[in-house]
This record gives structure tokens, sequence and C-alpha cells, in this order.
């Protein structure tokens, strides 16, 4: 399959495609005489499985990895638990960051509603910020 097929059957991009094969998540395909690309069976299933690491998180280098220890042979998915764990770890604590950032911007909001726009105080930049 020719990779205008593939794209039309992934909804990936050509050029995507291209990039993935230059950065080792999709294996170079065969050419064609005429130098086009012809695409295996498992290309469509390579790159749904590429997509679906990307939504939950993964970078391409961490997919690159769990990629390579199928392509020799080994299971993959002691290390993909690995990767989920870390990464759920990574966003649990992003999540309790961005709750307490929330919290403050509460607080700066209802000073803001509390407090004349134009009032005189000795801020430098914005009372609502400053207190």
């Amino acid at each position: 399959m020719r990779i205008g097929e593939l794209a039309a059957q992934t909804g990936v991009s050509p050029k995507t495609i291209r990039y993935y094969e230059d950065i080792g998540l999709l294996p170079a395909p065969p050419r064609t005489p005429s130098g086009y690309r012809e695409y295996g069976g498992d290309a469509p299933a390579r790159l749904g499985f590429v997509r679906t690491a990307q939504a939950v998180g993964l970078t391409l280098g961490e997919i690159r990895e769990v990629l390579a220890f199928r392509d020799c042979g080994e299971a993959p998915c002691p290390h993909v638990r690995q990767l989920i764990e870390q990464h759920a770890a990574e966003l649990t604590e992003r999540i309790a960051a961005l709750t307490a950032v929330r919290a403050e911007l509460e607080l700066l909001a209802q000073r803001a509603r509390t407090t004349s726009a134009t009032a005189a105080t000795n801020a430098v930049f914005c009372h609502i910020i400053e207190g």
C-alpha cells in the first residue's frame, strides 16, 4: 500500500507518516522501481498503536522504546506498565499543583470582586495580586 492509501486508511497525514519513519517509529518500507514507498499490511496497526499511545501521554521516544521491544521479539507490556504508572504519578502531581494554583486564583478573583479597581494602594503593580 502506498503512502496516500495508508494516510487515508489511518487518518495520519503523509508528512507525519514520513516523520514517523524518519524517527524510527515506522520501519522504512521497500520502494517500487519508480521510488514509491510500499507499506506492508502491519503499517496501519502500528500507526494506530502510535496514535493511541500518544493519546494517553507517552512521548514519541517512549513509544519508540516500546516498539523496539516488540520488534526484537520481546513482550513490551512490562515496560508499558512501568511507563503508564510513571505517567499516572506525574499526572497526579500536576493535578495537585494545578489545584493549588486554581485555589489561589479563586482567592484573587474574590479579592478583585470586593475591591475597587481604582483603589489607592501602596501596590507597585496591581493591588489584586499584591494584596
